[in-house]
């Protein structure tokens, strides 16, 4: 039974993740950040609730007039405060039941991981403690509601036995204590929430806390709208013990057990309630899963680092490497990006759950698996390729203009010299930002090779108007100081067999030039197509280059595409758009990896062709500064790139 429900939950998970990879990409998928959202969702909470508590009172008319007095005469701070504090608290309620049940339809909650699972129940409780309290503080109708009903819910008990519900039989039995101690358990509840969510993450390695900036940003973003669409507001004025409320607007993640009070009974209600709870708790242990002959703990030999670990059984490789502080790659942690790949080189390995366009039907076949998803069931060796390690730091730097050179009219080739002693090492593709007086950015890709020299190499294109590239044909000259800040950026080679198409626009040429060499000194014997479209011949600034590649390397094919040549050009190679130069020689693109390199425009408009002829969701990728294309590589959207 328990298998046949995490099968079927299981099948909604990948396909719910894998819809939400279309969407979203990978790095922002809501579903691979679940913990961290709830997160942000508390510190939401927080945030909100101080606000709200410091111009509320806890007298029993002045409860709920002081309510009133936040929603409405403060609405442009108050009002949205407090129905984001509503929205917030549903929303980590949907995020922590969603968090759980995908655990659980993983099977990632028995053995050691017993602790996170049990403190994970209890924080649920505790939030929706929280939830129902804090519907008592406004002290309107459906509080009055809130408050007869959990009265009359806890007068089930023997304990009890009928003597709460005394205290609101009618109008003026309530006092200012009552609100003293509904204020007091708001408050006190919340931060053992906090105190258990940390807890609760100590036995994750290196678990994040906050989700990216963009899924925090998006999530604040949605509960602001919610509050300016629809407001929360106190329900039928004032708590009046002696009428009864009636026409509610209920709020359903938060109240449900209050309505069956009243449709099963209190004790019916209690009797569900303690078993779903001793269920939830006893889970890990529910049915014992069998572990015969495998051992407790397996041995991890990782490579290149020729480190030994320990694996607990049903441990993750990522997480057993991670916890004995080797440095492995890593970015969702859930099987989406295909970051963590590795090759089994001895043993036996579960390869877990995994979305297809992570890791390929071929590259499972060849022995990779993903370390996030797979658990060791033997002794085991690893390898994983050193180049997918985490990217170095980010520095800033004072750089020194050591040469300049004119590759076009309108491309400047500047070679940049680091302080004495100082390095910047950065992986092939990535990229740049110069640092403006102001504190603005403009980004540039690496053009030089990793590692082959101490100048950077970076290929400007005249902006006109813009606010640095005119610097750069105007007055720049040799020895002037510039600060950079680098490495940044993820647009780098997977490691694979797979056939390389690179499409370049412009100065896209610049990270491929980079990725093209750097691709020719580790000995890559893979295919590469290089596409590079502009308008005119003089435009292909380094074109004798890329000719040169595909005279020495068989590999290496170029194809250069005209969109507006002109008569006087006398150009008698392949026009057009350069996207529809690939469609036609690949009719199909299925088992191929594309790299984009060029404007935003130009990747928005040849991802949809690229997929529609057969490229994999995961196997397109690119340089841009924003995100259109589900699966393309996500780089910082903050900061505009000079072309």
């Amino acid at each position: 039974m328990v298998k046949l429900l995490q099968s079927i939950l299981r099948w909604f998970f990948m396909r719910a993740e894998n819809l939400f990879n279309l969407a979203f990409g990978e790095k922002l998928n809501p579903f691979y950040h679940l913990g961290t959202i709830t997160f942000w969702q508390f510190w939401l909470l927080v945030a909100s609730g101080l606000y709200l508590y410091i111009f509320s009172e806890t007298g029993v008319h002045d409860a709920y007039n002081s309510v009133e007095a936040i929603t409405h005469h403060q609405w442009w701070a108050g009002g949205i405060l407090r129905s984001i504090h509503r929205y917030a608290t549903d929303g980590m309620l949907l995020t922590m039941a969603l968090h759980l049940t995908r655990h659980f339809a993983y099977d990632r909650y028995r053995g050691f991981r017993w602790f996170s699972w049990v403190s994970g129940v209890v924080l649920i409780w505790l939030v929706y403690i929280s939830g129902i309290n804090g519907f008592m503080l406004v002290w309107d109708k459906l509080a009055q509601f809130v408050v007869v009903a959990v009265a009359e819910w806890f007068d089930a008990l023997p304990i009890f036995n009928g003597t709460l519900i005394r205290n609101f039989i009618y109008e003026g039995a309530v006092n200012s204590r009552l609100f003293t101690l509904i204020a007091f358990i708001h408050i006190g509840a919340p931060l053992i929430v906090g105190f258990i969510m940390w807890i609760h993450v100590q036995r994750v390695p290196r678990a994040h806390i906050n989700p990216p900036r963009p899924v925090a940003l998006a999530i604040t973003l949605m509960f602001l709208v919610l509050a300016l669409v629809k407001p929360v507001f106190s329900q039928g004025g004032e708590a009046n013990l002696g009428v009864v409320p009636n026409n509610l607007e209920y709020d359903w993640f938060q109240l449900p057990a209050l309505a069956l009070i009243y449709s099963w009974g209190p004790l019916k209600v209690w009797l569900l309630l303690w078993a779903i709870t001793a269920i939830m708790f006893l889970t890990p242990w529910l049915p014992p899963k069998r572990r015969g002959s495998r051992q407790a703990e397996m041995t991890v030999t990782v490579h290149p680092d020729d480190k030994s670990v320990t694996a607990r059984f049903g441990e993750t490789l990522l997480d057993a490497g991670l916890r004995q502080d080797i440095d492995l790659p890593f970015d969702c942690r859930n099987g989406g990006c295909g970051v963590c790949k590795c090759t089994v080189l001895n043993g036996e390995v579960d390869p877990g759950l995994y979305q297809p366009n992570a890791l390929s039907a071929e590259e499972r076949a060849q022995g990779k698996v993903l370390m996030c998803c797979a658990t060791a069931l033997s002794d085991v060796e690893i390898e994983y390729a050193a180049s997918t390690r985490r990217n170095a730091p980010v520095r800033t730097f004072t750089v020194r203009v050591a040469q300049m050179q004119l590759l076009a009219a309108d491309v400047m080739q500047l070679k940049l010299a680091l302080p004495e002693g100082e390095t910047l090492p950065f992986k092939a593709g990535q990229y740049l930002n110069m640092l403006l007086e102001d504190g603005e950015r403009r980004s540039f890709s690496f053009a030089s090779q990793p590692g082959q020299s101490d100048l950077i190499e970076l290929h400007i294109r005249l902006v006109p108007g813009g606010r640095f590239t005119p610097r750069v044909f105007e007055s720049m000259k040799v020895g002037d100081e510039l600060r950079i800040e680098g490495p940044l950026g993820d647009f780098v080679l997977r490691e694979s067999e797979r056939p390389i198409v690179f499409v370049a626009g412009a100065t896209g040429f610049a990270p491929v030039k980079s990725m093209v060499e750097d691709a020719f000194t580790r000995g890559l014997k893979r295919p590469i197509h290089l596409y590079w479209g502009v308008r005119r011949p003089q435009d292909l600034y380094m074109g004798q280059l890329a000719e040169q590649w595909a005279r020495e390397h068989d590999n290496f094919k170029f194809i250069p595409v005209l969109s507006d040549p002109q008569p006087e050009d006398a150009w008698s190679g392949r026009t057009g758009l350069v996207h529809t130069a690939i469609l036609h020689d690949f009719p199909s693109l299925q088992g191929h990896e594309i790299y984009a390199c060029g404007s935003v425009r130009m990747v928005e408009a040849v991802f949809p062709h690229f997929k529609s002829q057969g490229a994999e969701d995961g196997m397109c990728f690119s340089d841009a500064f924003t995100f259109a294309a589900s699966s393309m590589a996500l780089q910082p959207p903050a900061e505009p790139k000079d072309p």
